[in-house]
């Protein structure tokens, strides 16, 4: 083969390796991002609060506060989201519960949150989705949780969805876990993919948890709903305080880098 054909065959492999990484470049497009590049209360176009201290269902012993500093804020580059023992309301303690609802809800896509999580017995921190109706019945309308991890297990982190067909208390859930064993030491990126057909979650591009659409109905696969983000960090509560509330350790942060949302 001469050197013409060499290069003529070589020209048209390298086209054909451009234009298919091009496509899959083009397959997915960021939309929605907050990289904290700013100082101060997180960004008010792209987060609201969920506030209170009722126990939210599990029992949790923390008030949720908004546009409080000392419990969320931005510095440095990444966002703040402290729990902090100190009387607040009704309340021993005191966090944040960040959502994206009305500012950011997503029918599938890709989730990536590069996050760094508390230690410490009674901590309970969460990234996770829920559907967007409103009013949102639970478990029906659908439950993502992209990390969870209770501080009495340190440096196992948990994926699960809920539903109404499959959920905790009745004893059905679908659940994975990881040993990330220096998940408080540094930062790892937590991340969903989710499509019509499955739910599946990763840590640092590692997929460990999977869920498909067994196409049986709305009991089973709610997750065609637009859902949205929340991340949070409670203390105690009915699987966050099994093991007691190690007040010593407080305050308790996590930090996250940044949170990007892409669709094809």
């Amino acid at each position: 083969m001469n050197n013409n054909i060499l290069l003529t065959v070589f020209t048209a492999c390298l086209f054909l390796t451009c234009s298919s990484t091009s496509k899959v470049q083009q397959k997915e497009t960021l939309v929605w991002s907050d990289e904290f590049n700013y100082t101060g209360l997180p960004d008010s176009t792209r987060w609201n609060y969920d506030t209170g201290g009722h126990g939210w269902g599990n029992e949790e012993l923390q008030f949720y506060t908004a546009k409080r500093k000392e419990n969320a804020r931005v510095e440095n580059g990444h966002l703040i989201i402290e729990a902090i023992k100190e009387k607040w309301e009704n309340r021993n303690y005191t966090s944040a519960r960040l959502v994206t609802k009305g500012k950011g809800d997503w029918q599938y896509g890709r989730v990536e949150v590069r996050a760094r999580i508390p230690s410490g017995r009674g901590t309970w921190p969460a990234i996770w989705m829920l559907g967007s109706n409103t009013p949102l019945k639970w478990p029906d309308d659908g439950e993502i949780d992209i990390m969870e991890h209770v501080g009495f297990n340190q440096g196992t982190v948990h994926a699960s969805v809920h539903c109404k067909k499959y959920y905790h208390s009745i004893g059905t859930q679908k659940t994975a876990t990881i040993p990330v064993p220096d998940c408080s030491d540094s930062f790892h990126v937590y991340a969903t993919e989710w499509t019509k057909d499955s739910v599946k979650v990763s840590m640092d591009g590692k997929v460990y948890f999977r869920f498909a659409n067994e196409r049986s109905g709305y009991d089973a696969w709610p997750f065609d709903n637009k859902m949205y983000l929340l991340l949070n960090v409670a203390v105690g509560g009915h699987w966050g305080g099994q093991k007691g509330i190690d007040d010593t350790v407080f305050p308790r942060r996590m930090e996250v880098d940044y949170v990007r949302v892409y669709q094809q």
